[in-house]
């Protein structure tokens, strides 16, 4: 039996049947969005629950109050050491004997407490009423400052920092350097330095003129806003009789440190013109005078410096004291022995510097004793004699040959460093002329009053 029939389904059934898979891709396509957008719903939620959870302003505590500490309560005492007394006297308050025996022998390499001198300032600083500091003024340059740290003592020596100016200062004898340097308002301590810088060429006690003038360029220095006196004196000039001196301050090489003119020659000679400053001759230089004592004509080959009582005299220059006494006549007396066979004689002292000795070198310039009347004398001054070889000598005519110059191979450096204040010397001194120059006459000024 064959079957050679073509089988076709019944077209009823094939309709049905899309007509259903139809209908399960909708089911399915709307379960997919159900799905999709629940999924969106759920997670957009969580984001913004998230966001707003960050939102949340977070809750700060209260800060915690700290202790107040107060400052430091910090003193200072200042004061001058007094006569006769000690360093126990002065820190016994705020170490024990054992500390200021220690203190003691430390100071031997630092500055000895034997050093101290009455009259020169010091300081105490406490911290909460305990000691912190000691401070000692040495000198203008130098102080000495003893610390307690903790358990350990500190001493050293510092230097004393100021606050500098420079200052071109200007002035005109009329009667005394002295009185020249008052009048523009300076201290005296300037003219010191003046007869100091210019000693070797002027004589000022003889050679001064009225209308001589000086300029010098200094360093002022301050301390905590107040004066404290002169620092390096950089540059000078004095003229004298119409003859100008000037003088720059430099250190040649290892030397120390010395004034030179302008052409680099040392203003430094052998001897000073005179042993002391700012006083008159009241008797000179004579193979005949009459004695105003014995009243008996006699040589008197020294020149009398009248002055008063006290007056410091100094060495006229380098060299060794070869003997220190007392004579009937010449009263407490000294001499020096120098190089080249001079010797200088002073007479007629109150007393003598500490430490002078038979002996003893000495420096120019330092002080050996103090104007007096001692022995055969009307009056308070200084006799000052010398010799060469044994042969008087007047001292008003010696001329001193002068220390060495600048060493060639510093010269550039010396002319370049004396350039710029010479400069300033002239360009003060140029003015002043014009200004006056410009004032109308002095008997112009008598009738117009």
């Amino acid at each position: 039996m064959s079957f050679n029939v073509d089988f076709q389904p019944p077209r009823g059934s094939a309709q049905s049947f899309k007509q259903k898979s139809k209908v399960r891709q909708w089911v399915v396509l709307a379960v997919v969005v159900l799905f999709v957008g629940f999924g969106l719903l759920l997670f957009g939620s969580g984001s913004s629950s998230r966001l707003e959870a960050r939102e949340t302003p977070v809750e700060v505590s209260a800060p915690v109050a700290l202790p107040v500490i107060p400052e430091p309560i910090r003193e200072e005492i200042k004061n001058i050491v007094p006569v006769g007394s000690s360093i126990t006297a002065l820190l016994g308050e705020h170490f024990t004997a054992q500390e200021i025996y220690n203190l003691n022998l430390q100071s031997q390499d630092v500055f000895p407490f034997t050093k101290i001198c009455a009259g020169k300032p010091y300081r105490i600083l406490t911290v909460d009423g305990q000691f912190s500091r000691f401070i000692y003024e040495i000198d203008s340059a130098e102080q000495l400052v003893i610390s307690r740290e903790t358990d350990q003592i500190n001493m050293l020596r510092e230097p004393i920092l100021y606050d500098v100016t420079t200052d071109l200062i200007q002035g005109t004898i009329k009667t005394s350097l002295f009185e020249a340097v008052a009048e523009i308002g300076e201290k005296p301590e300037l003219a010191f330095v003046l007869a100091d810088i210019f000693g070797w060429d002027i004589n000022f006690i003889l050679d001064l003129r009225v209308g001589d003038s000086f300029l010098v360029l200094v360093e002022k220095r301050f301390r905590e806003g107040e004066y404290a006196g002169y620092g390096k004196v950089l540059a000078a000039e004095f003229m004298n009789r119409n003859k100008a001196f000037k003088a720059i301050r430099f250190k040649d090489g290892e030397q120390k440190v010395s004034f030179y003119n302008e052409k680099g020659e040392n203003m430094r000679k052998a001897f000073l013109k005179a042993p002391l400053s700012f006083t008159r001759i009241s008797s000179g230089y004579t193979m005949r005078r009459l004695h105003p004592i014995t009243k008996v004509y006699k040589p008197h080959p020294a020149i009398d410096y009248a002055a008063p009582i006290g007056t410091p005299v100094k060495t006229i220059g380098d060299g060794t004291i070869i003997a220190k006494g007392y004579g009937k006549g010449n009263g407490n007396y000294l001499k020096i022995r120098h190089n080249n066979g001079y010797i200088s004689m002073y007479l007629h002292l109150r007393g003598f510097a500490k430490k002078i000795a038979t002996g003893r070198r000495v420096s120019q310039g330092q002080v050996i004793a103090y104007v007096g009347s001692t022995g055969m004398s009307t009056g308070p001054h200084l006799d000052f004699r010398m010799t060469r070889y044994g042969k008087s000598i007047n001292p008003l005519k010696l001329k001193a040959p002068a220390e060495k110059s600048v060493n060639k191979e510093n010269l550039p450096e010396f002319m370049s460093l004396a350039a710029p204040l010479l400069a300033r010397l002239d360009e003060k001194r140029t003015s002043h002329h014009i200004a006056k120059l410009d004032l109308p006459k002095a008997e112009n000024i008598v009738k117009s009053n």
